[in-house]
């Protein structure tokens, strides 16, 4: 009787964490599709993979082209671009902003952060600059499926945040990468979630 007890609690407890997780994804994958852009302080470009030879990966190409597109349009007098060295140099920052000055961005409306190695640490390095400079606002530009945990992230870093996917720019990706790139934002959505219930801060762990 027992063991039927706890059988069935495990089966609930499963059920639970898998319609949890397919809620999350739905969350995700709805709130990518949503360009929430705004007049702002600043646009933001978060980091992703640099390629061999110091070339943009394909992530943080198209970050950056839909924050030249933004800067173009007037949303912002300045582009930040947030991210560190990672396998290759140069800084993810560096990267995103040859590409974004390639693309008519002049040099004095950029700006670097160089010291982020992960979402959470753009947010927290990238609101720090803002605050020396007098900014309150940014306009996101990362990829659809990572804007809802990066907005909330930049909430917290205190940044009033307008996420835009940069798929408005790119097009849109394959269903197949979209999906996967979602179901890892998930994960790290629910970490995220943790660390903050534990009140765990990344970047004083550095």
């Amino acid at each position: 009787m027992k063991r039927k007890r706890l059988r069935r609690i495990a089966v609930w407890l499963l059920l639970s964490i898998g319609l949890a997780l397919i809620g999350a994804l739905v969350v995700v994958d709805q709130y990518g599709y949503i360009n929430r852009a705004q007049p702002a302080d600043v646009i933001i470009v978060l980091g992703s993979q640099v390629r061999p030879g110091g070339q943009p990966g394909t992530s943080l190409a198209r970050r950056a082209a839909h924050a030249a597109s933004l800067y173009q349009q007037g949303y912002a007098d300045y582009v930040l671009c947030s991210g560190g060295v990672g396998d290759y140099p140069p800084s993810e920052a560096r990267a995103a902003c040859g590409r974004v000055m390639a693309l008519g961005v002049p040099p004095e409306a950029i700006v670097y952060e160089e010291q982020a190695h992960s979402t959470e640490e753009n947010a927290a390095f990238s609101a720090a600059i803002m605050r020396a400079r007098g900014w309150r606002s940014a306009v996101l530009a990362t990829d659809g499926f990572h804007l809802f945990r990066a907005a909330w992230m930049f909430q917290r870093a205190g940044v009033t945040v307008y996420p835009s996917p940069a798929q408005i720019t790119a097009g849109p990706m394959t269903t197949v990468e979209r999906l996967g790139r979602e179901v890892r934002e998930v994960f790290g959505l629910a970490l995220y979630g943790a660390k903050v219930m534990l009140n765990i801060d990344e970047t004083r762990l550095r």
